[in-house]
């Protein structure tokens, strides 16, 4: 017999952490390869883990709640293979020595006695812990954005932690650097308010004229309101969708530029074929394949709304990912990405946003699926509104949104002078960073949208 390890998978090139939400076997259980274990949240998806290896579960090392390390042990299985030997249980080690080796790349490493135990490959990150003499664990993902705000480790240990055995989470340093930022500004707000003459003005007195409320600072503590008041608990979804709109405004400049597109060619042409195309690909076509084609030809001319900025560095995504905005049952929001859009054709594309849609109002999304955007796309036109302002989903640079089809008389130029005819309008919007794109380039892309629908061939065929 032998003893396995399971290990929290990798779930995407920026997530360091999941949550685990439920485990679905216990200990004693009889497990298969590819059994699901548990079930985990990041702050993109939920996801289950299988099993990695065929036995009984002899251990679990974490309770329901506990955020987890991306490579850390969270279980032990035992298996009936007769080829190595239990793997033995060491104290964590600050540096890898003679008398513990690293396992090698093909899963395996050699006891004193020469024999060989089969473990699966763990980065040395997950492996070789930094002491615990009287000094906490962080998470790579914590000490990344530690390093980014210029905390060093003293004050690091300052901060309360509110994960397993006082962990430092990302919500404690993010929470942490909100209410250092609120008191750097009211700082520099009374040192203003003196240097304008109003040095005998008392401390206490001077702080009346800060705005009564500072999003940067923590909400009071909950209480519960006078009269008819139904009070509704945000679920884990919403509370970390609020989380991220929140800091997208709080990091990116954001201004918003709009259009109005004349779609009549494109209402035409789909009105055409709709129903040839299901027949013959067994797929819907709406609209939105085709604004997510406008928007991959456009990304090719205007490169620059395809990045994302880091520190003062801009990082110009070669690949085109769009992201399309989903409404879930519940109300919620979820963003599955269509990978590498501007090479597909309208089939391809439909077909991709057509899975994707179903498989988030299933439920059934896959981490894989809501990672690497580099642009979002998003139909407020959808629900009834005429136009929105989105707001970008970080780290892109931009977001654009379709609105409501609505016939309209509307002037047009003809050989025979103007004359005022019905058409198919529709407002566009899009949100950008102004940090790296300024309203020229931004209006620019925008126009480039508006031509790509206008000039819809109505002959295109499929």
């Amino acid at each position: 017999m032998s003893i396995v390890n399971i290990i929290m998978p990798k779930l995407g090139e920026s997530i360091m952490e999941a949550t685990v939400l439920r485990w679905h076997k216990k200990v004693g259980d009889v497990v298969k390869i590819d059994d699901t274990l548990l079930d985990i949240a990041t702050d993109k998806v939920d996801s289950e883990v299988p099993s990695t290896a065929e036995g009984v579960l002899e251990e679990i090392l974490c309770k329901e709640n506990d955020v987890i390390s991306i490579g850390s042990v969270i279980a032990r299985v035992k298996t009936m293979s007769s080829e190595a030997e239990p793997v033995k249980t060491e104290p964590p080690v600050s540096a890898p020595s003679a008398a513990m080796p690293l396992p090698s790349g093909n899963g395996h490493h050699q006891t004193d006695n020469g024999a060989e135990i089969a473990v699966p490959y763990q980065p040395v990150a997950a492996i070789v812990k930094p002491k615990q003499e009287g000094a906490r664990f962080y998470s790579p993902l914590v000490m990344n954005i530690a390093s980014r705000e210029g905390i060093g480790l003293a004050e690091l240990e300052k901060i309360a932690g509110s994960g397993n055995d006082g962990r430092v989470s990302k919500k404690d340093i993010l929470d942490y650097i909100d209410r250092k930022r609120g008191q750097a500004q009211q700082s520099t707000y009374q040192h203003t308010v003196s240097s304008a003459g109003y040095q005998n003005q008392p401390v206490e007195q001077s702080r009346t004229e800060l705005p009564e409320k500072n999003i940067n600072q923590p909400s009071p503590q909950f209480q519960q309101p006078l009269g008819n008041v139904e009070v509704i608990e945000m679920d884990r979804m919403r509370r970390l969708i609020a989380d991220h709109m929140r800091k997208s405004l709080d990091t990116s400049a954001h201004v918003t530029s709009f259009a109005e597109a004349d779609v009549t060619n494109l209402v035409k042409w789909r009105e055409k074929v709709k129903n040839e195309f299901e027949k013959r690909e067994g797929e819907k076509i709406t609209f939105t394949p085709i604004f997510i084609e406008a928007i991959a030809k456009c990304i090719r001319k205007y490169p620059m709304l395809n990045s994302s900025v880091e520190g003062d560095k801009i990082l110009l995504k070669k690949d085109v990912n769009i992201g399309m905005a989903t409404a879930l049952p519940n109300g919620n929001l979820i963003v599955p990405v269509i990978r590498y859009a501007d090479q597909l054709s309208i089939i391809g594309i439909t077909k991709h946003v057509n899975r994707l849609a179903n498989q988030a109002r299933k439920g059934q999304l896959s981490p894989s699926d809501i990672q690497e955007g580099t642009f979002t796309f998003t139909n407020v036109g959808t629900f009834g509104s005429l136009m929105g302002t989105p707001i970008i989903n970080q780290p892109q640079v931009a977001i654009l949104a379709t609105g409501a089809i609505k016939k309209k008389p509307v002037v047009v130029e003809t050989e025979k002078g103007d004359s005022i005819v019905i058409r198919h309008m529709m407002f566009v919007s899009i949100s950008y960073d102004h940090r790296i794109i300024d309203g020229g380039m931004g209006s620019l892309f925008l126009s480039a949208f508006v031509n790509e629908l206008e000039s819809f061939d109505t002959n295109r065929t499929i």
